[in-house]
């Protein structure tokens, strides 16, 4: 009998601590979604704005702005490998071959860029990709016409560049951790250095990895910024459609169904992606077993 009152009043404590981040995680996080699908099924006012009804047009009406999700769809997860591709190297040599002074340095220079306005560093963008920039000097060495800025490839160079650091300190935090020790056992035990790497390293590593990707994902999925200096309005993420529909259109109702519709797909992306990441740590499991 004391052991369960014992339970029950540590359950009860828990419970007290947890209402306040609960009653929080609600307010800030629930309870606008709930909005956004309230106003989803609306229509729009005549002076613009939401009006109450029932409706599903405005989810009907989704293709027209299918551009917008294609390109998101797109970019996005491109974006995200191409992060990967360079962060993991760098996280890599960072937490595993570079020494004490090397590593802070690196460390700093790849915390400088936040010291700075993400605004000033992509406006800084649009010079270097610009007329003036780098297709000047591809000019100097013979190759003509050469267009970046306003283009599909100025948006994916500005989203490695602005969310690289995102993808470093993760998969680094993660290959910090990791013992050293494994990996020379793993030599000692005649392993190549490339099979080390796929059954010790990058196994042990995939916390990091995973956390990185879907931070950056996540993130990229609702971009605005990006697109909208260096795709100079010609290249639309849903970020963009979103500030247009209920900013400059006044179209609440659509927004939100577009709000939601992007929600939804990016649920389901990461649903699989988590199930495939699942799946693939059990067979290293079975492996390494």
């Amino acid at each position: 009998m004391m052991k369960r009152a014992g339970i029950r009043s540590g359950n009860g404590v828990t419970a007290m601590l947890l209402l306040p981040t609960t009653l929080w995680f609600l307010l800030l996080l629930v309870m606008p979604l709930v909005v956004i699908l309230v106003f989803s099924f609306g229509e729009r006012a005549p002076a613009g704005g939401y009006q109450a009804a029932f409706t599903f047009e405005q989810y009907l009406n989704l293709p027209a702005r299918l551009k917008a999700f294609t390109n998101t769809l797109t970019l996005a997860p491109l974006g995200t490998l191409i992060c990967v591709l360079m962060a993991y190297p760098l996280a890599y040599y960072l937490a595993v071959r570079a020494g004490e002074r090397v590593k802070v340095m690196l460390l700093v220079l790849v915390i400088v860029p936040f010291w700075t306005s993400f605004l000033i560093r992509t406006y800084a963008w649009i010079y270097i990709l610009g007329g003036r920039g780098i297709p000047q000097l591809l000019e100097l060495v013979g190759i003509e016409d050469v267009r970046l800025i306003n283009t599909p490839t100025a948006v994916l160079i500005g989203i490695v560049y602005g969310y690289l650091p995102l993808m470093i300190f993760p998969i680094y935090v993660s290959l910090e951790k990791l013992d050293k020790r494994l990996l020379e056992a793993s030599g000692d035990l005649g392993a190549s250095p490339w099979r080390t790497f796929l059954q010790v390293t990058l196994p042990l590593s995939a916390p990091g990895l995973v956390t990185g990707s879907l931070l950056v994902f996540i993130l990229l999925m609702g971009e605005y910024l990006i697109p909208a200096l260096l795709g100079g309005g010609k290249v639309f993420f849903v970020g963009n459609a979103l500030v247009d529909l209920f900013l400059q259109s006044r179209n609440w109702p659509y927004g939100s169904a577009v709000a939601i519709g992007l929600v939804a797909i990016m649920m389901v992306a990461i649903a699989i992606y988590l199930a495939m990441v699942g799946r693939q740590q059990a067979r290293d499991d079975v492996s390494l077993v």
